[in-house]
């Protein structure tokens, strides 16, 4: 996508301006041609459309994903700003796109067998994160980790709250029933998919951070609350995109 400061008052001609985007286009251009060749480098039946429109880049990709299978975006590495998502990235992921979109970082050139790691909470967005997370393990022969966090505590202050009068062993033990609830179905329609099944007292973001460490894909549902625009995304998920540091599909109900 090209953008140009002069774009809603397109009838008036700006002295200098075609001498600026013209070169700029091309050199646009090139790059999306070396993008198209390294496509097909990796698979050379890879049918590869291309285009460069001009507009908004959040407005023309939130259009493209409304009849796409996934929409894939770029993040920056970790050490990077933090970690923060570029404006782009960050406007898109708190749209309804209605597609999976997957933040990219890290190292990896192309996915392989490293395992999926996908955060399981019993809710219908989470549900779709699973789905996702099993198609993606059987087609690139990686284990699958699925992460259920039953607390929000942190851990530290669990030698003093063993103290209370709340029943911790049932409290897992319904963790685990949701997991599996969750996980039902999904093996005999993936029977060449290996799952381990995480339960965890941590929060669920840093849960999530510890087993995708190293992975080649964490998949989360997102199913925002809130009223400030960032919470539309929800905090785990938005947490994950942000701070993880594999690539992140991003999934939502509806």
């Amino acid at each position: 996508m090209l953008t140009w400061p002069f774009e809603e008052l397109a009838p008036i001609k700006v002295p200098g301006e075609g001498d600026v985007l013209e070169p700029l286009q091309k050199i646009l251009r090139q790059e999306l041609a070396e993008l198209v060749d390294g496509c097909w480098e990796i698979d050379a039946e890879l049918q590869v459309h291309s285009s460069m429109p001009f507009g908004d880049p959040a407005e023309v990709l939130e259009d493209l994903a409304g009849e796409a299978e996934v929409l894939v975006l770029g993040g920056p590495r970790i050490e990077e700003e933090a970690g923060v998502l570029g404006s782009t990235s960050a406007e898109l992921l708190t749209r309804r796109t209605g597609a999976p979109i997957v933040v990219v970082r890290g190292d990896r050139e192309q996915p392989d067998s490293a395992p999926v790691v996908v955060g399981v909470d019993g809710s219908p967005a989470s549900r779709l994160a699973i789905g996702f997370a099993y198609d993606f393990a059987s087609r690139h022969g990686g284990e699958l980790a699925a992460v259920h966090a039953w607390s929000d505590l942190p851990l530290d202050p669990f030698t003093r709250v063993q103290q209370w009068e709340l029943p911790w062993g049932e409290v897992r033990e319904e963790a685990e029933e949701v997991l599996a609830s969750s996980l039902s179905g999904w093996g005999e329609r993936y029977p060449d998919v290996t799952v381990r099944r995480v339960v965890t007292p941590e929060k669920p973001a840093e849960a999530l951070f510890r087993e995708a460490e190293g992975a080649s894909l964490l998949v989360v549902g997102s199913h925002g609350r809130g009223r400030i625009r960032r919470s539309l995304l929800g905090s785990v998920s938005h947490a994950v995109v942000n701070r993880a540091s594999s690539p992140v599909a991003v999934l939502r109900a509806g």
